[in-house]
């Protein structure tokens, strides 16, 4: 990533971070993707990631504010992070299967 695509990304992230501050949560997820981007590496924690803790109704909406960054940010290498961002997000994303056998 471009030092201005690593700026942007973290300059993002702060903005989620001070949106979500009542959500615990949502605020490790943000720090956890801008240390992500900063260290270009996705294995930096021994914890299991915040993303699977969140609800169904948070994931959905990180995935339309994700997209939102992704179709209308001009730098693309930050695009291109906010997709890897969406695949991050589908993949916690409960099947219908695995939602039906935990009701």
């Amino acid at each position: 990533m471009t030092p201005e695509g690593h700026e942007r990304v973290d300059a993002i992230l702060d903005q989620l971070a001070d949106a979500v501050s009542d959500h615990a949560w949502l605020v490790r997820f943000a720090k956890s993707r801008e240390i992500e981007a900063d260290t270009g590496r996705t294995d930096i924690s021994g914890e299991e990631d915040p993303a699977r803790m969140l609800s169904e109704q948070e994931l959905g909406v990180l995935s339309i504010g994700f997209r939102t960054i992704r179709d209308q940010e001009p730098l693309d290498d930050v695009a291109d992070w906010a997709n890897a961002v969406l695949a991050l997000l589908r993949d916690e994303r409960p099947t219908r299967n695995e939602r039906d056998r935990a009701s």
